[in-house]
């Protein structure tokens, strides 16, 4: 009955996520982005029929073992374009570098300033990394994980919506630019968005995800003892 189920909640998923995937082809509004869409009819779906996240997990963790291969995979745009990455290595490394460092402290502040709960600000910090880097990070500093991957589905989402409307108001037209933007503050599902504009946003999107993954890994702990 288990695997019956399993098969059920992986066949749901899939055949939502197509269904939004053929629709936001068609309509191509930000509001469609499929995984938000696709997000909120599964939630919808679970509720109507009374069941937890823990009975949707029987199947939905084998989809999430497939998050690791999904991220290796955009180093195929990445490849095709390394030449350019090499060229612009260094407004890339400082690009990625000055946004970590201000994620953090924003973060930081703004919290303080609102009177959040230590905990909740632990679970905020990482918020910018993909989500298998942010999950580690957060059980490291003290954080709640769950609460992190909420934060990380926000912060891409987030991203992914209102990025171009950002770019237009700021009049940021350049592929680098714009990649660093997407993959430095709305890591994967960023760079999905970006993939979508241009092959080099994505490529360029790619790179800062990673070294942003990097660089959150490295200052967080550093940052963390700080403000402990």
């Amino acid at each position: 009955m288990t695997i019956v189920f399993s098969i059920f909640m992986i066949s749901l998923t899939v055949l939502v996520y197509l269904v939004m995937s053929r629709i936001y082809s068609q309509v191509s509004f930000p509001l469609f982005l499929p995984i938000l869409t696709s997000t909120i009819i599964i939630i919808v779906i679970l509720h109507f029929l009374h069941l937890s996240y823990a009975n949707y997990m029987l199947g939905g963790r084998w989809i999430n073992h497939l998050l690791g291969p999904a991220i290796v995979a955009l180093a195929y745009p990445l490849y095709n374009e390394w030449s350019l990455i090499k060229k612009y290595r260094v407004p890339i490394l400082s690009g990625v570098l000055f946004s970590t460092i201000l994620a953090l402290f924003g973060i930081w502040a703004t919290a303080q300033a609102f009177g959040i709960k230590k905990t909740i600000i632990l679970s905020l910090l990482p918020k910018s990394v993909t989500s298998p880097v942010a999950i580690d990070l957060s059980k490291e500093i003290g954080g709640f994980p769950a609460l992190t991957v909420t934060f990380v589905m926000i912060a891409g989402v987030g991203g992914a919506l209102l990025g171009p409307y950002l770019f237009r108001l700021l009049r940021i037209n350049h592929q680098l630019s714009k990649g660093i933007g997407y993959g430095s503050a709305a890591h994967a599902i960023g760079t999905t968005k970006a993939l979508e504009e241009h092959q080099i946003t994505g490529a360029i999107s790619s790179i800062a995800m990673i070294l942003s993954a990097i660089l959150t890994a490295i200052l967080l702990p550093i940052f963390f003892s700080f403000i402990k």
